[in-house]
């Protein structure tokens, strides 16, 4: 007789990403996309304490790469929902919190396996409403998966008996308690990862959430919330509230029953949701803890020393990756004079053979960016661009249907440039020249952000010094600055990054959880 291996004492291990040059793969995420085509333009309802709730007042999402077809339809929740999934989540609560840590990590080890079972199909549905690629949607899932599986292993040690000083005479003992209600506002760029992670770290440490899904990705939170109930995530433990922000989202933060928000997305509404929180309501008996992960401005360094083909590369992965819309995106490109005219030329030769296309297909590496306030963002900023450096590539229009924009480059910009400053958050390059490393170094640590940042050199003296001075979250040393991994890269960043949360690392289970010592006198 054999026993069972507790997959919470297992060691983690990463979700290889899957291989699209086998031809058995390809035909499965094909027939895979097929089926979810056949899905599209459903309904899906508010779920409030495990009642579903729908309304004649309702929204879209929308597939960007074709904004005519139709992915999903929503109820618009209101005001007083809000008010309804926050006493959900709190009588949820008082049972929830006693469930045992290792049975609240199962749910997600459960939940982890069946998002396994269907991961083609859930890249399906990232491609039709966010228009991610098929390596994209497929890194996406993948990421999702890696942190169910390591955010209950983490809840597992978490439970166990933590080291303390030993007092003679004495037990001592400390317990991570859940915190209570929680607000979880994912965003749409990662709608599988981040909103899972987002969520199920939350739900394992204990609490219940209200999930605002992002409005352009409600789809794929509404199947991920689904998943969570076919697993038997008891009802009111997370509560499915899509519906715009400027009616519930202010709501939600400012509840006195709410203990913290939890929130992936662009600096403005970061703060904003930091300045709610942070005041005292009536009837509020605690500080509201933010989560808070904002925006970015990551550079990439490249020295005299470096491999100039790897650092084209890379750049262009980091740049271009998504279209871009990534808060780890590498949307400038530090050069040291010494080999500025070398590798600008590579970087453009890279950037223009990036196949643009529909996301269903399997050779597009450039799909539509989110919607079409992003389309007149982006190309706002690239019309600023024309006047800040030189058009090297892109710029113009894509002649196609959705809200394509072309891989826009633009050297020689000043470190003072609004593109070199400023989120564009789409697929636009300012490469900008350094008179040395130092001086590189001071143009990578010259935004409000420091979330990621890269370094592509061979001198170990330039790495180093890259290590203690290059002020960011995430530093990548002769590697791109997008892609971190679970367990490996927990991600975070600092100044108006965010809260440097450490998401998929050790430390993030502790933001959702209150530490309480039990001391008795033997």
């Amino acid at each position: 007789m054999t026993t069972a291996t507790n997959p919470l004492t297992t060691e983690f291990v990463n979700t290889a990403l899957l291989d699209y040059s086998d031809p058995t793969i390809k035909q499965q995420q094909a027939a895979a996309i097929e089926t979810v085509r056949g899905k599209l333009g459903h309904t899906y309802p508010l779920i409030i304490g495990g009642q579903e709730i729908t309304s004649g007042d309702t929204f879209t999402s929308i597939n960007p790469a074709r904004p005519s077809e139709v992915v999903g339809i929503f109820p618009k929740a209101t005001a007083a929902q809000a008010k309804d999934a926050i006493t959900a989540a709190e009588t949820a609560f008082a049972t929830w919190k006693d469930v045992v840590p290792d049975r609240r990590a199962q749910f997600l080890i459960d939940a982890a396996r069946l998002l396994t079972e269907r991961r083609m199909e859930f890249n399906a549905w990232l491609i039709f409403e966010t228009g991610k690629s098929w390596v994209e949607a497929d890194a996406d899932v993948a990421e999702g998966i890696d942190f169910l599986n390591f955010y209950a292993r983490e809840m597992h040690r978490l439970a166990q008996p933590q080291p303390l000083t030993r007092l003679p005479g004495e037990e001592n003992d400390l317990q991570y308690i859940p915190l209570g209600v929680g607000v979880v506002i994912p965003p749409w760029n990662f709608p599988l990862a981040i909103m899972a992670g987002m969520t199920t770290a939350s739900i394992v440490a204990g609490n219940a959430v209200v999930l605002k899904p992002a409005s352009t990705a409600a789809t794929i939170a509404a199947n991920f919330v689904a998943l969570l109930r076919e697993v038997g995530v008891p009802a009111g433990v997370v509560n499915f509230l899509p519906g715009p922000g400027g009616t519930i989202g202010d709501v939600l933060v400012e509840d006195p029953r709410t203990r913290f928000i939890a929130f992936t997305g662009s600096r403005d509404v970061g703060l904003r949701i930091n300045e709610l929180a942070a005041k005292h309501q009536p009837g509020q008996k605690w500080i509201k803890r933010t989560i808070l992960e904002m925006g970015g401005k990551d550079g990439i360094v490249v020295d005299e020393t470096a491999d100039l083909d790897a650092a084209a590369t890379g750049i262009v992965q980091s740049a271009f990756g998504y279209q871009g819309q990534k808060c780890s995106a590498g949307s400038r490109a530090i050069i040291v004079q010494a080999v500025y005219n070398q590798i600008v030329p590579q970087i453009v030769e890279k950037a223009k053979a990036l196949a643009i296309g529909d996301p269903d297909a399997a050779t597009t590496q450039i799909g539509p960016v989110i919607d079409a306030n992003a389309f007149k963002k982006i190309r706002e900023y690239i019309e600023v661009g024309r006047d800040e450096g030189k058009l090297e590539t892109g710029g113009g229009d894509v002649e196609r249907e959705g809200y394509y924009v072309p891989p826009t480059i633009f050297s020689g910009v000043p470190d003072s440039a609004r593109i070199a400053l400023e989120e564009i958050f789409g697929p636009v390059l300012a490469i900008i020249p350094a008179k040395d490393f130092d001086d590189a170094l001071r143009i990578a640590n010259n935004t409000e952000y420091g979330l990621t940042g890269s370094v592509y050199s061979r001198d170990q003296a330039h790495l180093d010094q890259a290590a203690r001075e290059f002020h960011v979250g995430n530093l990548y040393l002769n590697r791109k600055c997008t892609g971190a991994m679970v367990g490996a890269h927990p991600f975070g960043g600092f100044n108006m990054s965010g809260t440097d949360s450490k998401a998929g690392g050790r430390d993030y289970l502790l933001l959702f959880t209150q530490a309480k010592v039990v001391a008795a006198k033997k």
